[in-house]
């Protein structure tokens, strides 16, 4: 975490995570961003239907992977980033076909490691496969409720639900607000907790 000097009164508590150690990317990748229209407070008609909405910094959308539909195809970590639009870091990683897609950084990734997607991956950080292959008792992030909707669950900074048991066909899984859910075991999950754990300590001041 990096302190800031107390030259105002705002300034005086402010904690921010020390992006300069962390981050290696000088921009997004351009193929993969969009503009987006922001909640500006306004209906359909352009009239202000919620007042103090709006404003704010540009921002870019960057597409993320969710559905991780390349399997058995390894791919190599390129850099990783900063993502105004979530939490969490947001890695690009390059296939071995030489397609570049964004998906969440987990913890413990850096740059240059192979992840891949398989039902034979090795139980390692960043890989993704079946709740039916993980060992009970490993942290997972980006799970699978319905089969082939991609993510939906677990995508926030600093947080992995934990494997408890696989039963008749299930997986219990305990999410990081202490619920134990029961998920099917052939829906898919990756290895791991995400990055950016100190996003919940930042003072903004």
């Amino acid at each position: 975490m990096k302190k800031y000097r107390p030259t105002s009164p705002s300034r005086r508590h402010m904690e921010a995570i020390d992006w300069k150690s962390i981050l290696t990317g000088a921009g997004p990748y351009k193929p993969l961003t969009t503009g987006f229209s922001r909640g500006r407070g306004r209906n359909a008609a352009g009239r202000i239907t919620t007042r103090h909405k709006g404003g704010g910094a540009k921002r870019l959308w960057r597409e993320i992977d969710f559905r991780y539909e390349k399997k058995d195809v390894s791919a190599r970590v390129v850099s990783i980033e900063y993502d105004p639009n979530r939490s969490s870091f947001i890695a690009l990683v390059q296939y071995r076909d030489g397609d570049k897609r964004y998906v969440l950084a987990p913890q413990g990734v850096t740059v240059g490691k192979e992840v891949i997607t398989s039902q034979r991956a090795p139980v390692e950080a960043g890989n993704r496969m079946p709740l039916y292959q993980i060992p009970v008792g490993t942290l997972v992030y980006n799970i699978e409720v319905q089969i082939g909707h991609g993510a939906q669950l677990v995508r926030s900074a600093g947080t992995g639900a934990l494997v408890l048991a696989h039963e008749s066909g299930y997986t219990h899984l305990q999410l990081p607000s202490k619920e134990i859910r029961k998920i099917r075991s052939e829906n898919w999950a990756c290895i791991g907790s995400l990055s950016n754990p100190e996003h919940e300590l930042m003072q903004i001041g």
